[in-house]
């Protein structure tokens, strides 16, 4: 592979960011497979956050709003996830908080209801505690989980 240089690197993601939301780590990531130097991968990275390509905070945002809405997924599997995208735990922390309880119960209740029709279980029990794998697969927390499915007792479907 040909040797990228400083200017095609930050043209490159410039192009790239300004297509799509993007954060630090994936940039990073990029540059890191180019075999640019560290001291180059910091003068781009001053060039791009100060040109507002990149925002951690405003990717974070982005990120989590997608995965709600349209991946319907849960607060511990977006927390894991941006964790692997090393966005810093202040904004991580700050991001989520935002995302109230009601729009994860709003996601979580008619994938449970669709989950339910379609679940061979033996007794409630073991149809709840299905549910409840399930739900926490898509990193819904125990406490969202056990609203969706009126459960009072929590010892009683924890393995």
């Amino acid at each position: 592979m040909k040797p990228i240089t400083e200017q095609e690197a930050l043209s490159r993601l410039s192009l790239l960011c300004s297509q799509a939301e993007h954060c630090t780590g994936e940039m990073l990531e990029k540059m890191r497979r180019w075999q640019l130097d560290d001291a180059a991968q910091a003068r781009i990275m001053q060039r791009l956050t100060e040109g507002r390509y990149i925002d951690d905070e405003r990717y974070a945002r982005a990120f989590v709003r997608d995965k709600v809405r349209f991946g319907k997924w849960g607060r511990r599997k977006i927390e894991q996830a941006l964790w692997q995208k090393r966005i810093a735990d202040d904004i991580r922390e700050q991001v989520l908080n935002e995302v109230s309880d009601d729009e994860y119960l709003c996601v979580l209740r008619p994938l449970i209801a669709q989950k339910r029709r379609t679940t061979r279980a033996a007794s409630d029990y073991e149809l709840n505690a299905k549910l409840i794998r399930f739900a926490a697969g898509r990193g819904f927390t125990m406490d969202i989980i056990r609203q969706c499915l009126n459960v009072n007792d929590e010892d009683e479907f924890l393995e």
